[in-house]
């Protein structure tokens, strides 16, 4: 999981000198780490139809694991969905034209989670405001998932955005306070707080974790710091593979088959982007040999996620997972049993389980799951005499 959709969702500041051409669309910079992480793939995930569809959909379980939260905790995902709603996204930019036009719309229209799918709508205006490519940018999602501080990613991503310039320009820190999300703090007023709690770690995460180096600047006003800067490199030692503009990759049999499984077509350039095609091919593999998976698209991410092992000779001869023919053996073992053993068996791995992602995986797929394969056969394998795994 690679490319993200960044300024659009933190927000753009103005600098000494700003070209007409580059919009700005201001986001508050309270999001948790969490909500920053999951605007970023949401938008990520309804960029090719943001001004086609009036709404958008990505399974719950895919969205938690391009996020890096793996948990089953459905209620800490409704609450951040719901920040996101009551979130406010202000733009002011000068159109084609050069008339200046201000605007603001809640960050999410609506969200809704049903059946293990998540579904959401930006509004018209603000949808058409993201889809620019003045404001849309990509940034790596592998990197996102790698901080651990929402100060460090607000910074990343305000600080991405100028990779090409080289600086953020001067910002006052009234609006720096804004965008870290600390304006109505009056702890942070004093600079020495803001700089030893804020900007030091905020700094050192991004250099470490990311594919930029920043180094902070200030401007000071007599003897008080009015103003912040960040010169702003490449990182050379996590230096990203940008996406092309997609003619390369979408030539490619394997981009073919993503798109045939049903991801977006900027889902399956990240994907390939960032793991090369033979290893996503391997994936895709697997995915093909199992029987019964309800989520295609699920199972794909987590077994690239997980680097689940595909394709081994069968005992046919043929080409199988080894897997696939392992979990075959398990539903023959299914069958042997009685109603009431297969209820006593299903209790008594499910009570082997202390992952909430796992079981839920289970009860949902039973002994298919995809997330509990291994497990499932070295259960059977204690279990029944007569088991061919």
């Amino acid at each position: 999981m690679d490319s993200i959709p960044k300024d659009a969702l933190t927000g753009a500041l103005r600098r000494d000198s700003v070209k007409k051409n580059v919009a700005a669309i201001h986001v508050s910079g309270k999001l948790t780490l969490l909500q920053r992480k999951l605007s970023n793939v949401l938008l990520l995930n309804a960029y090719d139809t943001l001004t086609s569809r009036h709404s958008h959909r990505i399974d719950a379980r895919t969205l938690c694991l391009m996020i890096g939260y793996n948990s089953n905790d459905t209620d800490t995902l409704k609450a951040a969905l719901r920040g996101l709603a009551e979130t406010v996204a202000e733009w002011n930019m000068l159109d084609e034209k050069g008339r200046d036009e201000w605007g603001v719309s809640s960050l999410l229209a609506f969200a809704k989670l049903k059946d293990g799918v998540c579904e959401y709508a930006y509004s018209p205006a603000l949808a058409e405001k993201l889809h620019d490519p003045k404001v849309f940018a990509l940034i790596n999602l592998n990197i996102q998932r790698q901080f651990t501080g929402g100060h460090a990613l607000a910074l990343y991503e305000n600080c991405f955005r100028f990779i090409n310039t080289g600086s953020t320009g001067w910002w006052p820190l009234e609006v720096f306070r804004r965008l870290m999300g600390v304006e109505g703090s009056e702890y942070y007023l004093s600079y020495k707080h803001l700089n030893a709690k804020i900007i030091k770690p905020a700094v050192t995460e991004v250099n470490r974790v990311s594919d930029i180096l920043i180094e902070p600047e200030t401007r000071k006003q007599g003897r008080a710091v009015n103003d912040i800067r960040f010169r702003i490199k490449r990182n050379p030692q996590l230096a990203i593979l940008d996406l092309d503009d997609g003619e390369g990759l979408r030539k490619g049999t394997v981009y073919a088959r993503l798109v045939e499984l049903g991801l977006s077509d900027r889902l399956a350039r990240q994907w390939l982007s960032e793991h090369g095609e033979d290893f996503i091919a391997e994936k895709l593999s697997l995915v093909e040999a199992q029987d019964g998976v309800r989520s295609p698209v699920k199972y794909l991410a987590a077994a690239i996620q997980q680097d689940f092992k595909a394709e081994e000779k069968g005992r046919g001869g043929g080409t199988l997972s080894a897997r696939a023919e392992r979990l075959r053996a398990v539903k023959a073992s299914v069958d042997r049993r009685s109603p009431t053993q297969r209820d006593a068996d299903r209790q008594l791995f499910l009570s082997r389980l202390s992952d909430p992602v796992a079981r839920a995986d289970f009860e949902r797929h039973g002994w298919m799951s995809p997330l509990n394969a291994e497990a499932v056969i070295s259960f059977w394998d204690d279990l029944d005499p007569e088991f061919a795994g």
